[in-house]
């Protein structure tokens, strides 16, 4: 899914999703998350996106 400006994007828990920029577009991220009862960090950050797969996504 490509994200224009204005669009709000709904990630459910458990999806698994990335952000990205082009070299001549910025990104602007904000986030609600709500905390875990025990306190731990409820997102799980995966590997950073190489080059070659953002623009191989982006081609799609």
């Amino acid at each position: 899914m490509r994200v224009r400006a204005g669009d709000t994007v709904i990630c459910p828990p458990g999806e698994e999703h990335w952000h990205g920029a082009t070299g001549d577009t910025f990104l602007s991220h904000f986030a609600l998350l709500e905390a875990n009862p025990d306190g731990s960090d409820p997102t799980t950050w995966l590997e950073p996106v190489i080059d070659e797969q953002y623009n191989a996504a982006h081609q799609a």
